[in-house]
């Protein structure tokens, strides 16, 4: 499997990236983002960009890949619903029809959040833009395309949340995990389980293409 990775920085790309170099089946990763990962790897290879929206100057080096995983995202807390859709939605959407004219065997799996709202009609904006963008990525030609709804992600193997905020609670509440792990089994995943069920997508596909919280302990085993 050749594979592109938007987002590779970020906790979930962290773990897709992670599991992508322990899986001897994963021949390429391309990570396309505004900075390069810290990981070194003979298969890995980091393209950077000032402007995600325009792929047009690393093209010529986007086509022949099996698989993307699109783990790009941001917090809507404090961002108008214009700002937030922009980020979530447009850029989604601008990457994957680029994609899916250069690479049309292709399955994308997005990472979008659990109670994202596939109506695109309901109260909250974070969950309207979310399933949107989901929509939006399951109308293109994709030979198959995933969106992954995760709740709850405990980070395992070192991998840290860029946000600050994020990452100091995932610090203080880290004696509580396995409580979390009991009380809330299924809206509670790790970061190695969430990016071998996403491996395990691109590679095997499943009967349906929103996957909840609870589907991705089934797919990573």
């Amino acid at each position: 499997m050749k594979a592109i990775l938007f987002g590779a920085t970020g906790m979930v790309g962290q773990s897709v990236l992670r599991e992508c170099l322990l899986d001897a089946d994963v021949e390429t990763v391309i990570c396309v983002g505004r900075s390069s990962t810290a990981q070194r790897d003979a298969k890995l290879r980091n393209l950077m960009l000032p402007d995600l929206f325009h792929l047009a100057p690393i093209e010529s080096e986007l086509s022949g890949f099996d698989a993307c995983f699109f783990c790009l995202g941001v917090t809507s807390a404090g961002m108008t619903e214009e700002n937030y859709r922009h980020i979530t939605l447009d850029l989604t959407v601008s990457v994957a029809q680029t994609l899916v004219r250069l690479n049309p065997a292709m399955t994308f799996v997005f990472v979008s959040g659990a109670g994202a709202d596939s109506t695109e009609s309901g109260r909250i904006m974070w969950a309207r833009v979310k399933g949107a963008a989901e929509n939006a990525v399951f109308r293109l030609p994709f030979k198959a395309a995933y969106a992954v709804r995760p709740a709850v992600i405990l980070p395992e193997t070192g991998i840290r949340s860029r946000t600050r905020l994020y990452q100091t609670v995932y610090t203080l509440c880290r004696p509580l995990y396995p409580v979390l792990r009991i009380l809330f089994p299924r809206y509670v995943t790790t970061t190695g389980k969430l990016g071998r069920a996403m491996l395990r997508l691109a590679r095997q596909g499943a009967p349906r293409r929103v996957i909840e919280s609870w589907d991705i302990a089934g797919l990573a085993d």
